[in-house]
């Protein structure tokens, strides 16, 4: 997008701030996201959200500035300038909503940049990933007082297993010969796996485990880190909607335990870490233990599978749709996305006992 554009989106919000240079970041797979430097050399992230792909974009916004000023009040006891580092800061328009919507019917949102951040796209060390345990489990458990039906649901049946099955075999039903021949043995893992991918569901639909604010995105990349790897902040709040925490949990376990990135075409190289997420559970249940149920607890590691196994379904389930949903860079990527991560399942399914025990053994030990 040309500058004059941006430059005119980033004037139409309450700052008082000259629109200097910017750059485009393109880490995430749905909305196009800028990084603007001031004259001042104040920065901001400049965000046009995919109105494709979520259709109640006020609805969307609202939701990420209800519970950043929940978190502002939480986080009370801290310093101005500690607070600015650990919540996001939403600016509104000159018109007092959160949002500007172009003469093209673009959604646009600013927050303020947080200096000195950094994030990361796979994990490289035990720390981090326990920094990345702690960061998410916190956000669950500052949430866990924020009233759930104030949130719009701007993605419905996100993580609902059936639906995304009923889409699975919706899209196989008008695929392509070619694509469905590239992608045969991905399609029978689908069907093998049917019964134990529902498990989930039918405790959260019977009401067994609770209902909770969650983040729905806890991928390692929506974790801000301060230059000492220490964490700082949630961030990509798009997808905050009700859930269970096993979305929250497993879906950070799946980019921070696999040993490649989640498009890496080498399956060699693609193995779940079983140190790393020790290191994760050690961080996440410092936070979360004492509001989690035994049985919770217990579902955590067939979480990580299940939301492993869901990311491998869209992204098949998208590539058999002819790539309509995530970018892509070339034809084969998102088959590419998905053999990845049924080789991690196939990696974490090696080594589910140790998981299931060190779970509980860990709680045990902090009772």
């Amino acid at each position: 997008m040309a500058a004059e554009q941006l430059k005119f989106i980033f004037e139409q919000f309450d700052h008082i701030e000259v629109f200097k240079t910017f750059e485009e970041l393109s880490s995430g797979h749905i909305n196009d996201t800028y990084l603007v430097t001031a004259e001042s050399g104040k920065q901001f992230i400049l965000q046009r959200i995919n109105e494709g792909v979520f259709k109640d974009v006020p609805g969307l916004i609202a939701n990420k500035v209800s519970v950043s000023k929940h978190l502002l009040k939480k986080l009370k006891h801290l310093s101005e300038d500690d607070i600015k580092r650990r919540v996001l800061t939403f600016i509104g328009t000159k018109k007092g909503v959160f949002y500007y919507k172009d003469t093209d019917g673009n959604f646009w949102n600013v927050m303020v940049y947080i200096e000195g951040s950094i994030t990361f796209e796979t994990v490289n060390n035990e720390e981090i990933a326990y920094e990345g345990g702690k960061l998410f489990g916190e956000f669950l458990n500052l949430t866990s007082d924020f009233d759930a039906r104030k949130l719009t649901e701007v993605i419905p049946d996100f993580h609902n297993m059936a639906f995304r099955y009923f889409q699975f075999d919706c899209a196989l039903k008008e695929a392509s010969e070619q694509r469905i021949q590239q992608a045969r043995n991905l399609i029978q893992l689908v069907q093998d796996l049917k019964e134990e991918m529902h498990v989930l569901q039918n405790l959260k639909d019977t009401g067994k485990i609770k209902l909770r604010v969650t983040h729905n995105d806890t991928k390692i990349s929506n974790a801000l880190f301060d230059t000492n790897q220490k964490g700082l902040c949630v961030i990509d709040t798009d997808t905050v909607m009700p859930g269970i925490i096993h979305y929250d949990f497993g879906d950070a376990i799946r980019t921070i335990c696999n040993t490649a990135a989640e498009d890496e075409k080498n399956l060699e190289q693609v193995k779940f870490n079983l140190q790393f997420y020790k290191a994760y559970v050690k961080g996440f249940l410092e936070k979360t233990n004492k509001s989690l149920s035994i049985l919770e607890i217990k579902y955590l590691p067939l979480g990580a599978k299940t939301m492993v196994f869901i990311m491998a379904l869209r992204f098949l389930t998208d590539f058999l749709n002819n790539d309509v949903y995530y970018k892509t860079e070339y034809p084969e990527h998102n088959l590419d996305r998905s053999k990845n991560q049924f080789k991690l399942i196939e990696s974490l399914s090696e080594q589910f006992n140790e998981m299931e025990e060190y779970n509980l053994n860990f709680i045990g030990s902090l009772k």
